[in-house]
């Protein structure tokens, strides 16, 4: 069974489908569950798919939750539901469009008490080359610049907490993507939204273990996970054709998004600060060794997104 398992899993295709789910599912363990009574934590991208049902777990764990939504007609159903779901829970819902740095910068100044979980969900995969208020390339914005901002403006919140954590929702798309700055920046014409999402998903886990680097003294931690190929709106609409041909395989939210509550969720984890998971298990950062970045390029990635913020390390 562990090789058949090893074969399955190389072959991404019965990995990250619904299929490769149920088999790391049956492997799960059974670990032990932190109280998260009363203690706050935000998602964004909370109205529907991974996002929601991040929500709605955490939510059935006794956690205080704040949906961090850009629409908020969508974000009032969500608060709607799950308020119908757990009627004796803090919830509340925010405001907050992830590719605006006014935006974030003014909920981020809303928040006086500890943020016990961050989860980074919100994403956007557009089909044509969008700029942003800030002149910045839409899924730049929304996937990286957006996350570091907030991550950054709430760290005190986050120091605050015990033991605080930080979750990114990156994407098993990075695995075919090399950082490039100057694709990050500016992507090559003809745009092409899969090189861009993935350009910046692998961001997002090099942001994640360089903020691990910058939360350990706390005692907090940040990883980053994929949660494999999930039936959501966003999927429907941003990759119609891939939805079509795999709509049958695909994993439901609630799948999707068991590893991102079971990261928040869990009393301890078994590989250190900064890991990237996927379906329970740390991962490797890097499948083939033409996309590995030099310390260089890692660094120039935490100064470009400090510049494109206006974020200034204290």
């Amino acid at each position: 069974m562990a090789l058949l398992d090893r074969v399955l899993d190389a072959s991404i295709f019965f990995s990250f489908d619904r299929s490769g789910y149920e088999r790391h599912a049956r492997q799960f363990a059974k670990n032990a569950e932190l109280d998260l009574s009363g203690r706050l934590c935000l998602v964004t991208g909370a109205n529907s798919g991974i996002g929601y049902q991040t929500a709605r777990g955490l939510l059935g764990r006794g956690a205080a939750v704040w949906l961090l939504c850009r629409h908020e007609g969508r974000g009032r159903e969500a608060l709607a539901q799950l308020r119908r779901d757990a009627p004796d829970s803090e919830l509340a819902l925010h405001i907050l469009d992830m590719s605006e740095l006014a935006s974030i910068r003014r909920f981020a100044a809303t928040v006086e008490r500890p943020v016990f979980r961050l989860v980074h969900n919100a994403g956007v995969l557009p089909s044509s080359r969008q700029k942003t208020a800030d002149g910045l390339e839409l899924s730049l914005a929304t996937n990286l610049i957006g996350p570091f901002l907030l991550t950054a403006l709430l760290l005190p919140q986050l120091k605050a907490a015990p033991a605080a954590r930080v979750v990114f929702v990156a994407s098993g798309g990075l695995y075919s993507a090399r950082l490039d700055q100057n694709a990050l920046r500016v992507p090559a014409e003809p745009y092409d939204g899969v090189k861009a999402y993935a350009q910046a998903k692998r961001g997002m886990l090099i942001l994640a273990q360089r903020w691990s680097e910058q939360l350990a003294v706390s005692g907090a931690r940040c990883d980053s996970m994929h949660p494999g190929w999930v039936d959501t709106r966003a999927v429907r609409s941003s990759l119609p054709r891939f939805w079509r041909v795999m709509r049958n395989r695909l994993r439901v939210p609630e799948e999707g998004a068991d590893t991102v509550v079971w990261l928040c969720a869990s009393a301890s984890l078994p590989a250190p600060p900064g890991s990237f998971w996927f379906d329970r298990r740390a991962q490797p950062a890097h499948l083939f060794p033409w996309t590995r970045e030099t310390a260089e390029e890692r660094a120039e990635l935490w100064r470009m997104c400090c510049e494109l913020s206006g974020w200034r390390a204290p």
